[in-house]
């Protein structure tokens, strides 16, 4: 499942930089994350970064984008061409 960024979103900044697969940009009014680049840190990191270092916790599951943790590794090794 990729994430998704909500409307509790204070626009801080901190996610986008810690984004390893750079999901994460300024949409029209909050940050948003590209599902198709949104692999929750699976090939990277344990948990999601954006997740962790999130102050207000408005980064949940994106219900919309269901994946397994195998497509999501997957979709990491497409993304870093592994």
């Amino acid at each position: 499942m990729a994430l998704i960024i909500t409307e509790e979103c204070i626009n801080c900044d901190v996610c986008e930089p810690v984004c390893p697969n750079e999901a994460i940009f300024m949409g029209v009014e909050i940050f948003e994350i590209d599902p198709e680049l949104c692999t929750e840190c699976v090939g990277h990191f344990d948990e999601p970064q954006c997740v962790e270092i999130c102050p207000v916790e408005c980064i949940p599951k994106d219900e919309n984008y269901q994946e397994t943790p195998e497509e999501l590794l997957e979709k990491y090794k497409k993304l870093t061409a592994e």
